[in-house]
This record gives C-alpha cells, structure tokens and sequence, in this order.
C-alpha cells in the first residue's frame, strides 16, 4: 500500500527530528573542514631540511580569523544600515544599532591585541617562508576594502601605492569579488546614513521649535563678548596676548559654524563632510545629552568615533608590526610596506573627524540654555 503524503511528511520530520537530537558540536560548526584549511606552502625544501616553516601555521591562522571577524564586522554593519536606511529612525531601534556598533567596537579591540600574537614570530622566523607569499598581500583582502567602503571611506582620500595601483586593482580579474566591491562602492555608506540621520534632529529641531539654535548662537556672541571683554581688562602684556589669540581663534571657528555659507566652503575644501544641517543636529545632541531623548543618540555619535579610533588604533599597530618584521623592505605585492602602510595612519582614513571636531563647539554648561521640549 502506498503511503500518502501526509505520512511522507511524518517520516521526513522524524528524520528530521532524529538527525537533530544527534547534532555533533562538531558538524554544527563544521570544525574538520575549519581545521583543514591551514595549507602551509613551505615543505622544508627551501633550506634543505625537510621540515615546513614553523611560524607559517600560526601567521595562516591569524589571517584567517582576521578574515572571520571581517566576516561578522560586515554583517553587524549591514543590519545598522539596514535599520537606518527607514525614512526615520524611530527611538525603539537606537538599542539595537548602539549594541551592534558596540560589538563591531569589542571585535575591533580584538583585532588589535591580535597583533600581538604576530608579533612574537621573529623577523628571521618570517624569513623562513615570506618569498613563498609573493605576490599575495594583505592589500588584497575584499573584505577590509568592503568594511572601509561600508564605513565610508571616500576614495579620493585613499594613498596609492603604485603609479596605476588603485584598491580596486587587486580585484580586476576576479568578477565575483570586483562586482561586489563595486557593488558595495555605489551604495549609501554608513557615514550617509548617519549624515541623514542628523539631519533629521535639525529638521525636528526646527519643525517642533525648541530654540536650540537662536539659543546657541546667542550664547556664543555672550562667550565670544566675554572672552574680548577679558582680553581689554588683561594688563599683563604676554597673558593678554594669549587671550586675544584664543579670543581671535574661538571667533573664527564660531563664525565658521555659524555662517552657513562658511561651513560649506569647508565642505566644499574636502575639510568638513558633515552638512550644516547635520552639523547642528549633532551639536545639539552632543550639548543636550543629558535630556533622555537624546542619550542614546549621544551614545551612538560616541560609538562612531570609537569605530574611528579603533581602526586608526589597528592601522598604527600593524604599520609596525610590518616595520618590526621587514624593515623597509618592499612588500609582498609590490607595494613600500612599511612606508605605504603608515601614510594609512592619517585623517584621509578617518570617516568621522567631523564628530571629533566637535569639541571645538561645545560651550560650557553656564552658557547652555533650556530646550523649548514640549
């Protein structure tokens, strides 16, 4: 007698079920197939004693967990930029954004210490196998290119490190890796959603008039009367001369703020990215944070800026380590290593020095005024 499909579908799901009960750590993770994939290309042949690179295995895995956590640094950073690709990011969804650029900022202190694994293998130790890696590099890595994309490194800010080397070279003859990085390279960044999303807290600002710009521009013409008031009381002719130079610095950078036109200049000079708008909506949040509506906001602008630091944090620390390990001898692809690497450790590699820059605007309590929050 035939069986029906219902019964059909009881066996599968007993199967199933009975596969599941007998799920190996093993099998989940696939740990035979992990465990196989560190191909050691020294045999011992290359000094004559029959015996592989010592140091080979651990620097194959290193770079290979390096690439597993690039793996879960994208996928964090993919879900953020989902979330805040809404037309509005609604206040239930901070909680999931701050913990997930939290967990890209623990991964990333990782990622740091890890070096310090590397570096307790010898440069002579590198020896042993470093020509066998010609023409491989670290340059090639898809996956950093996307995570630098995604955050929103701008590519006109990028260092080359041959006349026609562009980080897009690496990836020329490999369509499926080409077409994800150009893929990845004509879509919104994770700077553009943030860019946006302060944006929105200057249009509420404005539509729900809580007066926190009139209020804060009133209150730099106090500071900025008071500071040349402190200036023409000054007897003391070096103090006096500090404080019309800060005096004359605190004004510039105001008026900068302040006049619209100005900051687009900025803008405009590649020495600002952020909008005027966006601008003002992060300085309010950055003054007012102590009101709950905007601490999660706050929290979020500090996450960023800690993504920032962490990454320059890695660049300087792999810079050198390369160093340590090779001199200033050329690399692997063909690039000046070391020399390459550490012009990498600069502003043109930093997505939110706008935030950091900041600082320049905040003024003291005394001088903040209330929000009209209804």
């Amino acid at each position: 007698m035939l069986k029906t499909e219902v019964e059909h579908e009881a066996v599968d799901l007993s199967h199933k079920a009975t596969a599941e009960k007998n799920l190996h750590y093993e099998d989940y993770l696939k740990i035979p197939q992990l465990l196989d994939l560190q191909k050691l290309r020294s045999t011992g042949e290359e000094d004559g004693d029959g015996q592989s690179a010592h140091d080979e295995h651990l620097f194959i895995v290193i770079h290979q967990v390096y690439e597993l956590w690039f793996k879960e640094i994208i996928h964090e950073l993919d879900s953020v930029m989902k979330i805040m690709s809404a037309e509005i990011v609604e206040g239930r969804r901070m909680l999931t954004i701050n913990s997930r650029l939290s967990r890209v900022c623990v991964i990333m202190k990782i990622l740091v210490e890890q070096i310090r694994v590397l570096e307790t293998m010898t440069p002579l130790d590198f020896l042993d196998f470093r020509d066998l890696l010609v023409p491989a590099s670290g340059y090639q890595s898809l996956q950093f290119r996307l995570i630098e994309v995604k955050l929103g490194i701008k590519e006109n800010c990028r260092i080359t490190y041959g006349c026609s080397t562009t980080f897009r070279t690496p990836f020329e003859d490999r369509c499926e890796l080409r077409d994800r990085l150009e893929t990845t390279c004509s879509s919104p960044s994770l700077f553009d959603f943030v860019e946006r999303w302060l944006t929105q807290w200057s249009v509420w600002e404005e539509e729900e008039k809580v007066g926190f710009w009139q209020n804060y521009c009133e209150s730099v013409a106090e500071i900025l009367a008071d500071k040349k008031a402190a200036v023409e009381r000054e007897t003391r002719a070096t103090v006096k001369k500090q404080k019309d130079e800060d005096y004359t610095s605190q004004t510039t950078f105001f008026d900068q703020l302040v006049d619209e036109s100005k900051h687009q200049a900025l803008v405009n000079e590649g020495k600002r990215r952020l909008s005027h708008k966006a601008t003002k909506g992060a300085l309010m949040v950055s003054l007012h944070r102590d009101e709950p509506r905007f601490q999660s906001s706050y929290q979020l602008i500090c996450l960023l800026m800690d993504i920032d630091s962490l990454f320059m944090h890695w660049r300087n620390n792999h810079s050198l380590f390369v160093q340590r390990m090779i001199g200033h001898k050329v690399g692997t692809a063909g690039s000046s290593g070391y020399g390459y690497l550490r012009q990498t450790v600069s502003d043109r590699y930093r997505v939110f020095s706008d935030l950091f820059n900041m600082s320049s605007y905040i003024i003291p309590r005394k001088y903040c005024r209330p929000l009209a929050i209804k």
